[in-house]
């Protein structure tokens, strides 16, 4: 039995104790048969939350440039957590997508517009009517010059809402090296379930 989804998200000692054994995810990406295990050469990494990772990944591998995308967790205390351990807001950490995308065809800037653009990341822990810590919106980077992009990216579309008389953005950004792969289940889910539920919705304001 799980615990009410929590509003708060949980320090290290009051998060679950997880596994040392990662998911077992199978390597190929359904959509583009690219391998999601081995890291392109040159390519750059970006990993975004927006809410339930279904929608927000068929919005990432849509985009040019992009080469590989896959679910996974992100943000929290708990090693290699389990969808219903994240759900239960124990682990702190939030549905993310990890992007692998060719920096010389669709910048970091570009794909921070469709993030911004693709969700509302006002909304604190939650998206709609998908309540609870692993909603929350959330940039995570790899290095210090990409923490400072982001930070700009976001001054810049928070001017934007102002403009449009819209609230303060409550994105989580920092450095982050680890990355949870989520079930095999998950990955690409509306590409195998194209009738599946997305709860994707921005806030009609454009970067």
């Amino acid at each position: 039995m799980w615990r009410p989804k929590l509003m708060s998200i949980p320090s290290a000692a009051e998060a679950l104790a997880g596994r040392e054994q990662p998911l077992a995810v199978v390597d190929e990406h359904f959509v583009n048969q690219r391998s999601m295990l081995q890291r392109p050469e040159g390519a750059a990494q970006l990993i975004l939350g927006m809410g339930c990772f279904w929608g927000a990944e068929r919005r990432l591998w849509q985009q040019d440039g992009v080469l590989v995308t896959a679910v996974g967790y992100a943000g929290g205390s708990t090693p290699n957590p389990t969808y219903q351990e994240v759900c239960s807001g124990e682990t702190g950490h939030t549905e993310v997508v990890r992007v692998w995308y060719d920096p010389q065809q669709v910048s970091m800037e570009d794909l921070l517009a469709v993030f911004w653009q693709s969700h509302d990341p006002t909304q604190g822990m939650r998206q709609g009517n998908d309540v609870g810590t692993q909603y929350r919106s959330a940039v995570y980077v790899e290095s210090e010059p990409e923490l400072q992009q982001v930070l700009a990216s976001k001054a810049h579309y928070q001017q934007r809402l102002g403009a449009a008389e819209q609230g303060d953005i409550t994105t989580e950004i920092r450095v982050l090296e680890q990355f949870y792969f989520a079930e095999t289940d998950h990955q690409q889910y509306l590409a195998k379930n194209p009738n599946g539920y997305c709860g994707l919705s921005g806030c009609n304001v454009t970067y």
